[in-house]
């Protein structure tokens, strides 16, 4: 959603002609937060999308004719069961569409949103007639993942954490295995004992997977994790380095309550194989277990596809 405003920043800073459709308001079905936006510049080169299906091309052309001329327009788009043009496919979305074309000033401003460092106020006015829309929406700064062991799998789970904008985290004391060519996707390698660091890192924000394979990483790691106020704590390995793991923090004191938060093995039954696939099936569980989803296939499950949470980053 963010990575668009560092295109902004760049298009700007290059002199080039453009405008940008951002989703002001939502009803019936989240198709894309609010705040969402879309780049195109005078060349129809589009970079982002908005979730409006058919109406993409409105949206398209609708900024074209903002770059060209600078007025910035609303558009009023509903992809209802009523819509002729779907066929009664539609989502049930009735969203606002602000296109508007930047100051050079917002450069800096788009590369804030773009960086997600802290948090970043985007504010846009709107006249037209008596008619007055004024949006504001705040970017908060990028949520961190924290990864103990720089694995092959920490490796995956860094890259696809980028696209979903967490910020990550790689705990590891070992040289060799705390490089940036092992892990070149992580935010942050610290070449560390996870009892060294973790309690200035963890808090109720913050997911914890372990992937170490080793208990005098695992188990430092998930003392830690225990004693915090992790939403999510990862433990990958089999069965058996499950049950040994818990067997020796129960006899450290830890109960059946704490012992319950360890999401281990970790990650959702997808019957993957490959490491990547281990990445995907231990991210899906981490966006389930924040979003409240049942990790179930949607063709099951009754009621909106979509929670609607137009404010959710």
């Amino acid at each position: 959603m963010r990575d668009v405003f560092g295109i902004v920043a760049k298009w700007l800073d290059e002199g080039r002609r453009f405008a940008l459709a951002t989703l002001v308001d939502l009803r019936e079905a989240a198709t894309a937060p609010l705040g969402t936006t879309v780049a195109v510049d005078a060349d129809a080169s589009v970079y982002g999308n908005i979730g409006a299906g058919c109406y993409e091309s409105e949206i398209v052309e609708a900024c074209l004719k903002t770059a060209a001329d600078g007025q910035t327009r609303l558009l009023d788009i509903s992809l209802t069961s009523e819509d002729e043009i779907l066929g009664g496919t539609a989502c049930g979305a009735v969203m606002q569409v602000l296109v508007w074309r930047p100051a050079l000033e917002f450069a800096a401003q788009a590369r804030a949103i773009a960086s997600g460092e802290r948090a970043a106020r985007l504010r846009i006015e709107h006249q037209s007639g008596a008619a007055r829309v004024e949006f504001e929406h705040l970017f908060e700064p990028k949520e961190q993942l924290i990864l103990v062991g720089a694995t092959a799998v920490a490796a995956e789970l860094a890259m696809l954490a980028r696209r979903l904008d967490y910020d990550t985290i790689v705990i590891d004391p070992r040289p060799s295995y705390a490089t940036s060519d092992r892990v070149p996707d992580a935010t942050r390698i610290l070449r560390a004992w996870p009892d060294d660091v973790l309690a200035d890192l963890l808090s109720d924000s913050t997911p914890i997977v372990v992937l170490s394979h080793d208990p005098k990483f695992d188990l430092p790691a998930l003392r830690c994790a225990l004693r915090s106020n992790a939403p999510y704590i990862g433990l990958l390995g089999s069965r058996r380095s499950q049950a040994a793991r818990r067997a020796t923090l129960a006899q450290e004191g830890f109960d059946e309550r704490a012992l319950a938060r360890i999401h281990g093995p970790v990650g959702l039954d997808l019957g993957g194989v490959t490491v990547a696939e281990t990445a995907l099936s231990i991210l899906a569980e981490i966006v389930a277990d924040r979003r409240g989803g049942e990790g179930a296939p949607l063709r099951a499950a009754a009621g909106a596809i979509h929670r609607h949470r137009a404010c959710a980053p």
